[in-house]
This record gives structure tokens, sequence and C-alpha cells, in this order.
């Protein structure tokens, strides 16, 4: 367990609130703070701050500002969410949706590559899909 000042975090905190989070929690945090004083600091080099008139994507990286802890967090889970989901199909159904969705190989293509039709894939990744919401139901 870390402790940290939620003033430093939080902009619209102006008192000094300390509270212990996990040690998980507070790399997310660290992460963040890097990553915004970096963002700050290609700013302030490529003098963004003046000038959207450049065409190399200076102006593109100085204007994205990074996500905050809790959006971090929540993609993380969503992401260990999604696996998990994938990880209860049959195994001809995982090795179809991640080649379809993680790959980007088309039906045809995935059809060729097993030897069956083009709409047995499509049942099997509607099957699958069907499959796959009815587990992240249980978490929402």
């Amino acid at each position: 367990m870390k402790t940290i000042n939620l003033k430093d975090y939080y902009a619209h905190i102006t008192v000094d609130t300390y509270i212990d989070i996990p040690d998980e929690v507070f790399d997310i945090f660290e992460e963040y703070r890097k990553a915004e004083q970096a963002h700050q600091s290609r700013v302030h080099y490529h003098k963004a701050y003046y000038s959207l008139d450049c065409d190399d994507g200076i102006e593109h990286s100085a204007l994205f500002v990074s996500l905050s802890p809790d959006e971090i967090y929540e993609r993380k889970l969503t992401r260990e969410q999604l696996h998990a989901a994938v990880a209860t199909l049959p195994d001809k159904q995982a090795k179809r949706i991640y080649a379809h969705y993680f790959l980007g190989m088309s039906k045809v293509a995935i059809a060729k590559a097993e030897g069956v039709s083009k709409a047995t894939i499509g049942q099997s990744l509607k099957a699958a899909l069907k499959s796959m919401e009815h587990f992240l139901k249980r978490f929402y």
C-alpha cells in the first residue's frame, strides 16, 4: 500500500487529501503523471502552444491529452474481461474470433484456411459473439 495526496493528481482538489492505495493503482497514477509530464515537455519543446499551422503531426501530439488514471484502469479491466470472454469459447470459435477481429482476416480467408464455407464461419462468429455477449453481461 502506498499513500498519495489527491491534490497532486486532481486539479479540482485544493485541500491536501491523503489516501492509501494498492501498489497496482499507484503504478497507474505514476504512469499517468509521467505521461502528462512528457506531454507538457513536448508542448514546450515544440512551442506547440503558439502555432497549430505545422503539418508534421506536432499539434496532434501536443493537443492529445493523456488518459486519466480512471480511464487507464477501466480500459485494462475491459481488456481483461474481453480476453476472459474469448477464453470461455470453444477452441474453434475462439480461433475464428481471434483471426477475424484481432488479426483482421476476412471470413473468406478464414474459411479458405480451414477448408469450410464462408457461411459456416459467419454462423460460428455470430454464435461466438452471442456467447461473449452473454458472458460480458454478467459484469454490467
